[in-house]
């Protein structure tokens, strides 16, 4: 169902309980479609299996070992003066 954002900011609750029931509302600005109201459940769907940005960083290329000398055998002082 579509709703004008009006009507959805008015009947806000109505709308939640409709996405919990019938699925998905979409809210209109000037007969534009601009957000979705989705149920905690349809939301739960559309994310599962999908890695979170903490599973994007750890799951980097693996280092392999001359990487891993060459980081450690670099110089471990700033490379420029700084002056704080």
């Amino acid at each position: 169902m579509e709703w004008q954002l009006q009507d959805a900011k008015n009947q806000f609750s109505k709308v939640v309980q409709k996405a919990r029931q019938e699925g998905p509302q979409v809210v209109t600005v000037r007969g534009e479609r601009t957000a979705v109201v989705l149920s905690a459940r349809d939301y739960d769907a559309l994310r599962a299996g999908r890695p979170t940005l903490v599973d994007d960083l750890l799951g980097g290329p693996a280092w392999d070992d001359e990487f891993a000398d060459a980081v450690e055998a670099r110089n471990k002082t700033p490379s420029r003066d700084v002056a704080f």
